[in-house]
């Protein structure tokens, strides 16, 4: 029997997690936690998945959906204005926001799904599909980009997204990490 993965094991342990404590800035370091968090949240469903584990899957996606709802409004916020100010490139940030769209579209359907549905399980492969390639596009473009055009201004913008993620975690009535801790002065 396959062994089925815990819900809510944090993805800020081990080597990837440590390499992103020596990251340049306060702002993308806290956007590549997220994206690793969503990444492993993404790979305990298809675990959960290949189990057979309904209830289990249907918990994941809810939790993936909420933090994912998260970490969109902090960067559509607070980020992306910051990146498409400073950057000269707004259609970067166009692309991104479409996307955002895209994912919102599926996560509003996700929601109201039953996850025995058989629409269900396309739904998060499909919503995995596209949070991957935005993941993917952000880190490799977006960010880079970010880090040259606004230098140490990133470490007061993620001082920033860390307050509003926590208030709207807050709001959502999902517990902070308690080994994490973003500076907030």
């Amino acid at each position: 029997m396959a062994q089925l993965p815990q819900a809510v094991p944090e993805a800020r342990t081990g080597p990837a997690a440590r390499a992103l404590a020596v990251r340049k800035d306060a702002a993308t370091s806290l956007l590549l936690e997220d994206h690793l968090r969503i990444k492993k949240l993404f790979k305990q469903f298809a675990q959960a998945r290949m189990a057979g584990s309904t209830a289990l899957k249907k918990q994941l996606a809810q939790q993936t959906c909420a933090e994912l709802r998260i970490h969109t409004q902090i960067e559509e916020e607070i980020f992306y204005p910051a990146v498409r100010r400073a950057s000269g490139d707004p259609d970067m940030v166009f692309e991104a926001v479409v996307e955002h769209a895209s994912a919102s579209a599926l996560i509003n359907q996700l929601e109201g799904m039953r996850a025995d549905d058989p629409m269900f399980d396309a739904r998060v492969s499909v919503l995995s599909e596209y949070v991957l390639h935005h993941i993917k596009q952000e880190e490799a473009e977006m960010f880079p980009a970010a880090r040259k055009a606004l230098g140490a201004e990133l470490d007061a913008i993620g001082q920033q997204l860390a307050a509003r993620k926590a208030e709207l975690m807050q709001q959502a009535g999902i517990a902070l990490e308690p080994h994490v801790h973003h500076r907030t002065h």
